[in-house]
């Protein structure tokens, strides 16, 4: 069994639910294996006899810098874990080659991921050139190979093809599903998998570096479904010297700014620091919708919407709402609803309870 079977048996199998997360732009879902990592040495559950810490309602965002190594799914209960929280979950899925942006939802975020999954997302990838494989990554098997390499000039040529709305074949080995099947079983098993090409948004894509002959470092940003691999294979094919990603680094998701995200040591040193340390890092659920219209209402009008009744926005004054909108009543969160001719249909609704004030509240620690 390969590295990247292991790892996909091990995500099938965890114990514990998490927010579904559709695997778009990342690599693959939980694509590949690796050592062990994420954990500090610990007795085994049967030499532990000692009480363990109870779970806790917590509500906000831990915006996790994944480490390369270890799979999404693996990354969500190490943090939860450090937390102590009883619900977590994760907008977006990085497989072990990849690092970077890995937003965590706790309690009532986990409300918004669909809301921070449809927003952008910036990768900065590199691609190695000469060899592409049946997995368009490193995990993978060599398919082709070529002995040209592309200048700068030509890379910096062929870039504007992908930029725009353009039509992408999404790699055969991806997390979609064909008869039932997900694409990655059956090419595992030998399967020929037949892809359709499907609209994909890439709002830019340059070259930001060249180490060597035989890699290009790139930056993309990108819609939701983009699959990163598929640009590194097209491009090596469009170039006559066939590639594939090698490494992969997600910077943004939506509102989630690189220079917000917290290495998973931080969170251990600060969970052994103190408690305030820790919540430090957790973010309000809030922050997750920065990028939707936001919608201040009075307090009867808040409690319709708790109660999901819709309201109606009267007045010379009254704001023009079409489409989705954060609703907040005296600075906390109430509810997501969607404005249409004047009226505010909720629809996700906020259950805060004695610990909201804390968790949903609060500035973010980081400016963007």
């Amino acid at each position: 069994m390969t590295v990247r079977a292991i790892a996909e048996a091990a995500a099938e199998a965890a114990a514990e639910p998490i927010v579904e997360a559709i695997a778009e732009t990342a690599i693959a879902p939980d694509a590949a294996a690796a050592p062990q990592t994420d954990e500090r040495p610990r007795p085994s559950r049967e030499q532990d006899n000692r009480p363990r810490a109870p779970k806790r309602d917590l509500d906000g965002w831990v915006l996790l810098d994944k480490p390369t190594g270890m799979t999404s799914t693996q990354a969500v209960a190490v943090v939860k874990r450090i937390f102590g929280a009883k619900k977590a979950g994760h907008a977006g899925t990085l497989d072990p080659l990849a690092s970077g942006c890995l937003p965590i939802a706790f309690g009532e975020a986990t409300k918004t991921v669909p809301y921070v999954m449809d927003g952008r997302k910036t990768y900065r990838f590199t691609v190695r050139f000469g060899v592409e494989t049946d997995t368009d990554d490193s995990e993978g098997k060599a398919v082709e190979t070529s002995e040209l390499r592309p200048s700068d000039e030509e890379i910096i040529a062929a870039l504007p093809t992908f930029r725009g709305e353009i039509m992408q074949v999404p790699p055969a080995y991806s997390a979609l599903k064909i008869g039932g099947e997900r694409a990655y079983d059956l090419a595992r098993e030998g399967e020929e998998v037949k892809l359709e090409a499907r609209p994909v948004t890439i709002f830019r894509i340059e070259l930001m570096e060249r180490p060597d002959a035989d890699h290009a470092v790139l930056e993309a940003e990108c819609g939701k479904g983009t699959y990163v691999r598929a640009i590194a294979r097209d491009l090596g094919r469009m170039l006559g010297s066939r590639g594939h990603i090698c490494q992969l680094r997600r910077a943004c998701v939506g509102p989630f700014l690189e220079e917000r995200l917290v290495p998973l040591d931080e969170l251990r040193d600060r969970a052994e620091a103190s408690e305030e340390a820790l919540m430090d890092a957790l973010d309000p659920v809030a922050v997750a919708l920065e990028e939707i219209p936001q919608l201040s209402v009075t307090p009867q009008d808040a409690h319709r919407l708790r109660c999901g009744q819709s309201i109606i926005l009267r007045g010379r004054d009254a704001p023009i709402v079409e489409g989705h909108v954060a609703v907040s009543c005296q600075g906390a969160l109430i509810a997501i609803g969607d404005g249409e001719n004047g009226e505010v249909f909720p629809h996700r609704v906020f259950n805060w309870g004695k610990s909201a004030g804390k968790s949903s509240g609060r500035p973010p620690r980081r400016s963007r």
